[in-house]
């Protein structure tokens, strides 16, 4: 069963890993070569093999497929990080780490074959134009039918994104009556930040889920925020998160770190040393503080919680996290395709490149993740022994470079509370069409509650709920008739915690899961 779930997340894993943590290496263009990757007076003998195979096949060939493998094979021998872009991908991966996109504004989901409004983003383009959460939607530009069609999430994206400034017409259904509605797109913000409050008293919890071009802005609105609401502690919860620029990261490390304490520093063959250091007074340099990071915790991620790790300015609580201590520089070639090219290496304050290996190639490091949950490390940390050079803390600790950052305190992989029955719930969009329906069907009642905590106490699914859902589910072919009774507790609960993320969206959603949440227990322990 866990190694069924373990297995459907790695590829998200690695999507993250792969785009989010591959621009750490930004920063760095205007101290190499610049950004163009080939500068060559003279052909080379892959260039001739390439316009041979372009004018002289058999068949006829793909130019961009032609590029596209000769870039790929090149690269597969370097590290698993270099990557090739093609031109028409290049857009959509530059948009992760600018932490906005040009498109509409609304979240939707394919329910039945028909385009559901789940989220109506707040004062954006389809909020101005009245679109409301339950429309459903028909058309696009008067000529596009879209409902009833077999249709992917990415057809639809690529239908409703478009220029700022630009418009779309897109007939809706609105309790049962067709309406037009003439949409103006604009540029949509992507929050870096999950989720920020006081989790208690004094202590307050942000989660980061990406260092994208304003990640540091936004993580300093939101810590004034805690700290006019009383915070002395804080939880910085870094789980999932696959990386992206280093300078946010540096940034938000200086804001913990006192004096002009080295952060972090690259290094590669063509890459002189380079060091980050604290520039400021931190907004939060005393007070406790705890980290948490997971498996897919990595790049400048763990460029962060290694700095604070060094220092002894924190705790960091949960599993090992990914290992990925390369630099990426992004040059653009010349057909409008780019390449990120691993440059550098970075080194946490003591010296450590947390870099796994990848020696034995990239499908095995690509199942190293994997490999952790069948060797019982992520539900029993002492399973695998530390095997990177020690390194001593200033307070005396010891940690250890290669293979990621090891917590300080280990929090084993919950692997009994994700059933094979839930996760049917989950992959088949099942739990969460179920609770958007009942949502809409009881909106009059959930508008009168104002906060995640308040719904913890008016919003109970029990017997009602449960019925409504088993039969709900037998739709999609999932019985939910004779489960044990705590599958079904476990059921319920989630019911609760995805109503919070249908209204309130991923802070609602963590402030509900967070009060069963293991790891972040163990930081509240720690604070106490």
């Amino acid at each position: 069963m866990g190694s069924k779930k373990f297995q459907v997340w790695l590829p998200v894993l690695f999507a993250l890993v792969m785009v989010a943590g591959m621009m750490i290496g930004y920063q760095l263009k205007d101290k190499t070569l610049g950004n163009r990757f080939f500068n060559l007076s003279r052909r080379t003998s892959l260039q001739e093999l390439v316009e041979l195979v372009k004018g002289k096949y058999v068949d006829k060939v793909s130019s961009d497929s032609i590029n596209q493998l000769a870039a790929n094979e090149l690269l597969s021998h370097l590290d698993p990080h270099s990557v090739y872009i093609p031109a028409d991908h290049l857009k959509e991966v530059n948009e992760e780490l600018m932490g906005n996109f040009q498109g509409i504004g609304v979240e939707f989901q394919i329910l039945d074959d028909t385009v559901n409004v789940m989220h109506v983003v707040a004062d954006g383009p389809s909020a101005k134009a009245g679109l409301m959460v339950g429309d459903k939607f028909l058309n696009v530009n008067d000529s596009v039918t879209i409902a009833g069609k077999k249709l992917k999430s990415d057809d639809i994206r690529k239908l409703l994104r478009g220029p700022m400034d630009t418009k779309v017409t897109v007939q809706i259904l609105r309790e049962g009556a067709k309406k037009s509605v003439v949409i103006s797109r604009g540029v949509i913000p992507v929050s870096p930040i999950d989720a920020a409050y006081m989790i208690d008293a004094q202590t307050g919890y942000l989660r980061i889920n990406k260092f994208a071009e304003r990640t540091y802005e936004a993580f300093m609105q939101n810590m004034e925020k805690l700290k006019k609401a009383g915070m002395k502690k804080l939880i910085l919860d870094l789980r999932g998160n696959g990386g992206g620029l280093m300078k946010e990261a540096t940034d938000i490390a200086d804001e913990f770190l006192s004096d002009e304490k080295l952060i972090v520093y690259t290094e590669g063959e063509h890459v002189p040393r380079y060091e980050y250091h604290c520039k400021r007074d931190g907004i939060f340099e005393e007070g406790k503080l705890d980290v948490l990071i997971d498996e897919g915790t990595a790049s400048a991620s763990e460029v962060l919680s290694g700095a604070l790790q060094d220092w002894d300015r924190a705790t960091i609580i949960g599993r090992r996290s990914f290992g990925k201590g390369l630099v990426q520089q992004q040059f653009q070639l010349t057909d409008g395709s780019a390449v990120r090219l691993t440059i550098a290496r970075y080194y946490s304050p003591l010296g450590r490149n947390i870099q796994k290996s990848y020696s034995k190639g990239k499908l095995q490091y690509e199942e190293e993740l994997a490999e952790r949950f069948h060797n019982g490390e992520v539900v029993k940390g002492d399973t695998t022994k530390p095997t990177g050079k020690p390194f001593k803390t200033p307070g005396g600790r010891i940690v250890y470079g290669g293979g990621g950052i090891t917590p300080d305190i280990f929090v084993p992989l919950d692997t009994t509370r994700m059933t094979p029955l839930l996760m049917k719930l989950y992959y088949k969009a099942t739990l969460g069409s179920f609770v958007y329906n009942y949502y809409l069907q009881n909106k009059d009642i959930f508008k009168g509650i104002v906060s995640p905590s308040e719904l913890v106490t008016k919003f109970i699914p029990g017997e009602k709920e449960w019925t409504s859902l088993v039969s709900y589910a037998k739709k999609d072919t999932i019985a939910l008739n004779n489960i044990d009774a705590k599958e079904k507790t476990e059921i319920l609960k989630r019911m609760q915690i995805m109503m919070a993320r249908q209204i309130w969206r991923t802070e609602g959603y963590f402030v509900i899961s967070n009060r069963n949440d293991e790891t972040v227990k163990k930081a509240l322990e720690g604070m106490r």
